[in-house]
């Protein structure tokens, strides 16, 4: 128990999966030294800001989020740290004089403490040296921050250099959690009573890593997961359709729901020559190939993707067959991005830049695609069985990633066999627990 007067800390994770793992990271370690999280800013001795600076909105969003926290009348330490930190940290510090900006995500918490003078109280977490490591939380599944379904971050970096992308700048080369680390961390999550994790990274279809002088990519690293733990359920964050091979989807079909049948594939527009002034490694033909692949091991799974209308370039026709492309892909889900000029990439200085208001509308009418999308293949889902993560009482995530009503007595944390019976108009799946 900590005492009463235990220093206390607030939380803001902007962006990504990633940075919301690696926010977790920081939290319990934070805990681990005595300290409280606190919901109220207005309470904080400090403030970590994980930042994001994948479009200008999200890059002044963390301008916003800092400038806020360091006026607090009670004027909190404020750590930024993240991707904003890294490219920008002349500018976060600007902010306020008790503004400390970390790129090194690794060394947050020992910011944070040698702020408050509690510097002795610093341990850190994981293996010695180990910069990716991620580790769980020891309260009935829940991390620091809140999350039932804890994320695990097994890789970093990327070694693409997308045209309108300044993240590889930020996040470095591609790198990969030694497996045996994850493995444990899998363990530690299902000690606590996890009954999913998920494992994420910047590009996670790039993991690779050398054992006994065998290289294992993703597939192996799940094949390894599923054979040394006992977690009921793996779901995987974003992956690239290109790395999404014949034996990753044979080895969701075969993992008897253990594996998520969902998987989260980047396309960012259905039109080749937008992909190709973007500087993607794949077309739309390969994209459906895989797909189709999947599908055709795995007939209940669902897909996600990630849009970008908008795109130096883009016209009418473009956009509109990227529309098409994405009905026909029958996405659940659909991050919907108006494109965010980023200084110092490609695409900035391209010719044929869209006009604001152009892409706001091509944005409303991708949302409105995604909605009628994400209903008609919840409506598929009517009388089909899947398994419920139940994260609260009367409520859970599917394997598909759609939430979920149920029996509110089913206890908060189960895995539990459910048969759809119905749909409400936001999607949400109704369900019944089979025995």
């Amino acid at each position: 128990m900590v005492g009463k007067h235990a220093a206390r800390v607030a939380y803001v994770s902007l962006g990504c999966r990633v940075n919301r793992v690696e926010t977790d990271a920081i939290a319990l370690q934070l805990e681990r030294a005595g300290c409280v999280m606190t919901q109220d800013e207005r309470e904080a001795q400090a403030v970590v800001l994980n930042t994001c600076a994948v479009t200008g909105e999200a890059q002044a969003k963390t301008r916003k989020a800092v400038r806020h926290a360091a006026s607090m009348a009670q004027g909190p330490l404020v750590v930024a740290t993240g991707c904003v930190a890294s490219l920008f940290a002349d500018e976060l510090s600007a902010l306020g004089d008790n503004v400390v900006v970390e790129a090194d995500r690794s060394k947050v918490a020992q910011r944070v403490l040698e702020g408050l003078e509690l510097r002795d109280q610093y341990k850190p977490a994981g293996q010695p040296g180990h910069e990716l490591s991620v580790e769980g939380h020891g309260h009935d599944a829940v991390t620091p921050t809140g999350r039932t379904r804890p994320g695990i971050k097994v890789q970093d970096g990327c070694d693409l250099r997308c045209s309108y992308c300044i993240v590889w700048k930020a996040r470095g080369a591609s790198r990969s959690v030694d497996p045996a680390e994850v493995v444990r961390q899998v363990r530690d999550q299902c000690d606590t009573g996890a009954r999913e994790v998920m494992l994420t990274g910047i590009n996670l279809g790039r993991y690779a890593a050398m054992r006994d002088g065998v290289r294992m990519g993703l597939a192996e690293l799940l094949e390894e997961v599923l054979e040394r733990t006992d977690v009921g359920r793996v779901r995987l964050g974003s992956i690239e359709p290109q790395d999404v091979d014949g034996r990753l989807a044979q080895l969701i079909a075969s993992s008897g729901g253990r594996i998520a049948p969902f998987l989260h594939m980047c396309l960012q527009s259905g039109c080749d020559a937008t992909l190709r002034r973007m500087r993607r490694v794949y077309d739309t033909a390969l994209f459906a190939e895989r797909v189709e692949a999947v599908r055709g091991l795995v007939p209940s799974v669902s897909f996600g993707t990630d849009l970008i209308v908008g795109f130096p370039g883009e016209t009418e026709e473009e956009f509109a067959q990227s529309l098409a492309f994405c009905e026909r892909m029958r996405f659940s889900r659909m991050h919907v991005f108006r494109y965010s000029k980023r200084p110092g990439t490609p695409a900035a200085t391209m010719e044929g830049q869209v006009d604001p208001l152009v892409m706001a509308k091509r944005a409303d009418r991708a949302h409105q695609l995604s909605r009628q999308l994400r209903l008609a293949e919840a409506r598929a889902a009517v009388g089909s069985q899947d398994r419920v993560v139940v994260q609260a009482p009367g409520a859970g995530i599917t394997g598909g990633l759609f939430d979920a009503v149920l029996d509110e007595a089913v206890p908060a944390g189960s895995l539990v066999d459910v048969r759809v019976s119905g749909v409400r108009d936001d999607a949400t799946l109704i369900c019944t627990v089979v025995s």
